[in-house]
């Protein structure tokens, strides 16, 4: 038994008489990688928060190196070596990455230069190329993560929880987070990690917890799983055939033209693109990080601007539009529906229902401000059961959903205004297999109603699987345009990088 840092024994936590954990028991062996996986709503992050200090169980008990635990705070669990790395940092902006890596211990380093020396000694013992004096708010993603697990190396961490840690990180931040886990592994540290790619888990963990609507389903060493095994515990059927299906069998004609981009300009990340979308089809768009997919239609949206000499035509229909702000577009029937949800998305502390109704107030110019409490209900009790938003209530504030179904409200919130063109931007990035169906689902049956649907990924099986036409963007521009008939994935990975 001393082999265990960390146990759960039939934890149960409970929102309002409603379980989001159930009788989980759970277990984390010293110095070893656990991956926990299950669909958005499974009880993953409640789990976690639990061990974490952050949530107080309803029922159940938790040990930690043998003895028994009740954390009320995450500093009391923190004082136990307990420490969780967030999905959303939890890191002070506009503090330095020095002060932040103090904070709470000032009393032994009170003057700054004495915190910056310290700071840049130990960042170099990790080998994290950080700058002790940067400021946190200009960080990029994996930078912030940096300083969030040196911080929980420094206070002696000998368990970090990691929520989500890959979500945001390029192709190369990934691999360089691998080898920090599997150096924190080496030192002896434990560690837990929610991810829906499932390849991660399998790839990095030593055991794979799998947990499905807040019960424990299995627990086994990673060896003996593969992708199916896993999808089949989550969601309790075979996904195999409807989540990356076969190739298509056949494609949408393209109806009229919907959307012309000429000469498209926005320095440095948009350079003279060109493409143009049509009605009733689903325009893939594919390239790596950096190569103005996700530009180049935040001009169309309104979200951002084109250069303003010679910055190239946006034609809607027939008519060349120029949108400085999103609310024009979207009174012209374009929506975008955001790859950041969680800063651009929705209003967190609003219920699910007065997103979406906000959704709908930005498609009437100049605005009606007057809110019907009664509209607000219909509108949002119509669309949480047509996208199967998965919460307590009608009344839940979004911010207390799981990832998938924030997704699914965000998406609400957009076809809520009956939008003729629709932009995805990453739909199902951190949402579980389940919701990916269901929102692939939703997304063909736009194009088979007329819509135009772009769908911005960077994952390739969900643009083969999706896409009716496919172009590739690469530094700035659409560089290739494929038919899904004859697309491979091999050829458009070629013209995304050569």
């Amino acid at each position: 038994m001393n082999d265990l840092v960390l146990s759960l024994s039939k934890a149960t936590k409970l929102y309002a008489g409603v379980p989001a954990i159930e009788g989980v028991d759970f277990d984390l062996r010293r110095g070893e990688i656990h991956a926990l996986v299950g669909e958005n709503g499974a009880g993953k992050s409640t789990l976690t928060k639990v061990m974490a200090g952050v949530v107080t169980l309803t029922s159940g008990a938790m040990t930690v190196d043998g003895a028994d635990v009740t954390l009320k705070t995450p500093l009391e669990a923190r004082n136990l070596g307990i420490a969780m790395v967030f999905q959303e940092n939890s890191l002070v902006p506009t503090m330095t990455v020095a002060q932040n890596l103090f904070l709470g211990q000032e009393k032994f380093y009170n003057r700054l230069r004495g915190i910056y020396i310290a700071a840049q000694q130990f960042l170099q013992s990790l080998n994290f190329d950080v700058t002790p004096t940067a400021t946190v708010g200009g960080l990029g993603a994996a930078k912030k993560q940096m300083v969030e697990i040196a911080r929980a190396v420094l206070h002696k961490a000998k368990v970090i929880i990691f929520d989500e840690p890959t979500a945001t990180l390029t192709p190369e931040e990934k691999k360089y987070f691998f080898d920090l886990v599997k150096d924190l592994k080496k030192r002896g540290v434990s560690i837990i990690f929610i991810s829906h790619a499932l390849e991660e888990a399998l790839l990095l963990a030593d055991r794979i917890t799998v947990l499905r609507d807040g019960r424990h389903v299995v627990t086994d060493d990673a060896s003996r799983f593969d992708r199916a095994r896993i999808v089949q515990a989550m969601v309790g059927r075979d996904l195999s055939n409807t989540l990356y299906g076969a190739r298509k069998a056949q494609v949408r004609p393209s109806g009229k033209r919907v959307l012309t981009v000429q000469n498209l300009k926005m320095a440095p990340m948009v350079k003279n693109t060109s493409l143009s979308v049509f009605a009733g089809q689903i325009t893939g768009v594919f390239g790596l990080v950096g190569a103005g997919r996700t530009e180049t239609f935040k001009i169309v949206a309104g979200v951002m601007k084109r250069d303003f000499f010679h910055g190239g035509e946006v034609i809607l229909g027939d008519k060349p539009v120029r949108y400085r702000v999103p609310a024009p577009a979207v009174q012209a029937g374009i929506a975008y529906v955001t790859e950041d949800r969680k800063v651009e998305g929705f209003f967190e502390t609003a219920s699910i229902a007065r997103n979406i109704y906000l959704g709908l107030l930005a498609k009437f110019p100049k605005g009606r401000t007057w809110l019907s409490r009664r509209e607000i209900t219909a509108t949002g009790k119509s669309w949480i059961e047509r996208l199967k938003v998965r919460a307590i209530g009608d009344e839940a504030k979004v911010v207390e959903l799981s990832g998938g179904n924030q997704q699914k409200v965000v998406i609400a919130k957009s076809l809520v205004q009956d939008p003729e063109l629709i932009i995805f931007d990453e739909p199902t990035r951190g949402v579980d297999v389940g919701a990916i169906v269901e929102i692939h689902e939703l997304i063909n049956s736009l194009a088979d109603k007329g819509k135009a649907v772009v769908v911005i990924s960077s994952y390739l099986p969900e643009i083969m699987a999706l896409s009716d036409r496919i172009l590739v963007c690469r530094q700035g521009k659409v560089v290739e345009e494929f038919s899904a008939l004859e697309a491979t994935e091999e050829a458009i990975m070629y013209a995304a990088i050569h």
